[in-house]
């Protein structure tokens, strides 16, 4: 049965939109619209006079209407290896011409199996040609494991667009199929899920909540404008709403002052906590406030702590310490600080009064004992 509310996994992180660094490596049809539309983070759109040369202009990946044998499919590369939890499929605007069914199978590739694949060249009005096709037919990918047989789809009316599923897998993939039967349209696709990267070398300075090392947002104590779970993609993000932001405030006082510090003199904050991918001590911060300009934070600080499981529950806040006190913010701007932490396994993240943030990057190294 399809879920239409969005389920728990859907806090998880998201590993096929492009923002993430999912990729589309190979796809049979992009006729009326190419496959990368189908992982753009944006939220789709209907523009109702715009066509082009093939038709009407889709947002999303929409294949022409089939009139030889067999269905049409594409392979989507992962930000990273993961364990995959759940999907949606979203058929936002397609209304008469959604994929009326899908099925997704998926695979842990080696170098030299992801070797095989053809060169992808993304272009509307393309098909897959029969010298690609017979390249792709040598990862038998049809043979990849089913996480989600046969299913069928909604079309895209806003009552109807969303359409959840879980999965139930623990295995590692890197790849995911998704067959569309037997052609159609997709506005979007996304899997949540968990990271599971290998350990990096002790000497190696990485980002130690980037989703790509197996980062993850436990809990947060707002999020409607932009899921917290936005600040640790890999890349810098392209718009506003790629990114952390709370509601202003409503214990905000009528008349702002200031401390001597330069912060404002305010009651309340919002926070987000993160699970590190690797137990570690981090060296350096970048909090990034990029596209918020009448809505950046006043000030933001990080805390650390340690913990042997995810019970990171405010109940011990002696636990927490201190790795970055509270930082003075500046509209759409890049903001770097030197930080010395003991080994820590999560962060805290609390912006004052409130506001969005981009991106959060806390550089250091893995602590190898802390691990093993």
């Amino acid at each position: 049965m399809i879920d239409t509310i969005a389920p728990a996994f859907s806090e998880l992180c998201e590993f096929a939109s492009a923002s993430s660094g999912g990729q589309v490596v190979f796809a049979t049809d992009d006729f009326f619209a190419p496959c990368e539309s189908m992982i753009s983070d944006e939220e789709p759109v209907f523009i109702a006079e715009k066509f082009t040369e093939y038709g009407k202009w889709m947002d999303g990946w929409e294949t022409r209407r089939k009139r030889i044998a067999g269905h049409d499919w594409c392979i989507i590369k992962l930000a990273t290896k993961c364990v995959v939890r759940g999907l949606l499929v979203d058929t936002a605007f397609f209304t008469g011409n959604y994929a009326p069914k899908y099925s997704v199978q998926a695979a842990c590739l080696t170098p030299e199996e992801e070797a095989l694949l053809p060169e992808r060249q993304s272009q509307m009005g393309s098909a897959c040609s029969d010298c690609n096709f017979e390249k792709i037919k040598r990862l038998n990918s049809e043979k990849w494991d089913e996480i989600v047989p046969v299913t069928p789809l909604r079309p895209g009316y806003e009552d109807t667009r969303l359409n959840y599923q879980k999965v139930v897998s623990d295995e590692i993939y890197t790849h995911l199929r998704i067959n569309v039967y037997p052609d159609g349209g997709i506005a979007r696709f996304r899997a949540y899920g968990e990271a599971k990267p290998e350990v990096p070398d002790s000497d190696q300075l990485i980002d130690l909540v980037s989703l790509l090392n197996g980062g993850t947002c436990l809990g947060y104590s707002n999020a409607h404008y932009g899921h917290p779970k936005n600040m640790i993609k890999p890349c810098k993000s392209r718009i506003m709403s790629d990114g952390w932001e709370t509601a202003r405030r409503l214990d905000r006082p009528n008349v702002i002052e200031v401390n001597t510090d330069g912060t404002l003199k305010v009651p309340g904050q919002e926070w987000a906590v993160f699970k590190l991918g690797f137990p570690g001590r981090i060296s350096k911060i970048c909090i990034d406030t990029a596209h918020f300009k009448g809505n950046f934070p006043d000030s933001v600080k990080i805390e650390g702590a340690y913990f042997d499981n995810n019970n990171w529950g405010f109940e011990n806040e002696k636990t927490w310490r201190d790795i970055l006190a509270p930082q003075k913010m500046s509209a759409h701007n890049e903001h770097w600080f030197d930080c010395d932490s003991d080994v820590i396994t999560h962060i805290r993240v609390t912006m004052a009064p409130d506001g969005g943030i981009s991106r959060v990057r806390t550089f250091g190294y893995v602590d190898w004992l802390a691990i093993h």
